[in-house]
């Protein structure tokens, strides 16, 4: 008879404090130090099992082995997705509401989007060059919640803009924050569904009329699996679950743009260069710096894999960044490389910086190809159109915040249209 395997343990009482310390390394920190993808760990006194990889990937998408359904804590569902949103449900119901993002996101769909984007950002040229300097980041939240907006049917007055895109941004700021950063999430998730649920009772009501294709009519009248509309509450959550991962690409436009400037000798080569070029430096910006830490699920039942027992209920906590950073999936996993995107196999779970699967079948986020769209838009507007100068700045980013970003945010000055 074969012996389980005992999954090494960490040793600590607790593991939150070195969680909080190490942030995005945490899982991937362990993993060197047991040489074991599984360790187990206590996270706030339950018992966790983390994993890293490939095949970690491909048995945590298993939905006859885990489920959604009581994985997010309840300040993540109050601050980041929404409470009962889409990510914490699981099955037919899933799939179903799934479909709907589905049917939203679209490659017409994605490119709509990011010629919108391309038209905004010509339209800063002007302001830019009167001022001594901006922040990228700060520009990039303001023009992605306008940009959201406007593609997703929400009117949205200029006057607006600024606060909105605070508070969507604000939510994605919360996710593994305590204190301060959690509060604000907090408010700024009650002001938003707030303003949204007014806007979808509208629609249905007839007091407005929403754009035929939109994203605010198609949820306002979404039908579940039981033929019954979403709660007024329900369907606002999912439209800021649209409208809150658009604003939240600020982080990968600022990594986009930190990237050219560290990495010149790959940045020369974008002028003027092809769609598989573009294609290659923004997916190794997606692979190379930090995004989403980890994902988490439950075991649905009592199963082994690889002698290792897991119980039902369990949490279990995918390692995302450094699956993405892992020397057994990629050569030299630590080194900026768009090369390494040339020839790739396209593997659905060793490249997970939003997931892994296939978006219509798993808990892939629907929203990756506009991610792709809005970074391509940004990266050819930055090296093909514009002309600026990096001031000396503190471009580090910090992997023990959650999220991270570039201290800086990206400043830039003497900005030019070329």
């Amino acid at each position: 008879m074969q012996t389980k395997q005992r999954i090494p343990h960490d040793e600590s009482l607790d593991n939150i404090l070195a969680l909080a310390q190490e942030g995005y390394t945490f899982i991937q920190d362990r993993v060197k130090r047991y040489n074991s993808n599984l360790f187990e760990a206590r996270l706030l006194g339950q018992q966790v099992i983390c994993m890293s990889g490939k095949e970690a990937a491909e048995l945590f998408y298993d939905e006859s082995r885990f489920q959604r359904k009581g994985a997010a804590p309840k300040r993540v569902q109050k601050t980041l997705l929404g409470e009962h949103a889409i990510q914490t449900m699981d099955g037919e119901a899933h799939r179903h509401r799934k479909l709907m993002f589905l049917t939203l996101m679209t490659p017409a769909h994605q490119e709509k989007l990011g010629r919108l984007v391309t038209e905004m950002w010509e339209d800063t040229i002007s302001r830019w060059e009167g001022l001594e300097q901006v922040v990228l980041f700060d520009e990039a939240k303001e023009l992605l919640c306008r940009a959201a907006c406007r593609w997703a049917g929400v009117p949205l007055e200029e006057s607006e803009v600024k606060e909105r895109a605070e508070d969507f941004y604000s939510m994605v700021d919360a996710f593994g924050a305590a204190g301060p950063r959690h509060w604000k999430g907090r408010r700024a998730r009650s002001r938003t569904e707030d303003w949204i649920r007014a806007l979808i009772e509208d629609v249905r009501s007839g007091n407005r009329q929403a754009e035929g294709g939109s994203a605010l009519l198609q949820i306002a009248f979404h039908t579940e699996l039981d033929g019954r509309q979403l709660e007024p509450q329900m369907a606002a959550i999912e439209l800021i679950n649209v409208l809150r991962p658009i604003v939240a690409i600020a982080n990968f436009i600022t990594y986009t743009a930190v990237a050219l400037h560290e990495h010149p000798q790959h940045g020369a080569a974008l002028r003027s260069a092809s769609g598989k070029e573009l294609e290659m430096f923004v997916q190794e910006v997606r692979r190379y710096y930090p995004f989403a830490p980890f994902l988490g699920a439950r075991v649905r039942h009592d199963f082994t894999w690889r002698n290792c027992e897991f119980k039902q209920g369990t949490l279990v906590l995918l390692d995302v960044y450094g699956t993405n950073r892992d020397a057994s999936l990629w050569e030299e996993p630590e080194s900026f490389n768009p090369e390494r995107f040339r020839n790739w196999s396209g593997s659905l779970f060793a490249f997970i910086p939003q997931g892994g699967g296939e978006p219509e079948r798993t808990h892939r986020c629907p929203g990756e190809g506009i991610t792709v769209e809005v970074m391509k838009a940004t990266l050819v507007f930055l090296a093909d159109h514009i002309r600026y100068e990096v001031p000396d700045q503190d471009m580090s980013y910090r992997l023990d915040r959650l999220p991270a970003k570039p201290e800086s945010g990206f400043v830039m000055s003497r900005i030019r249209r070329k």
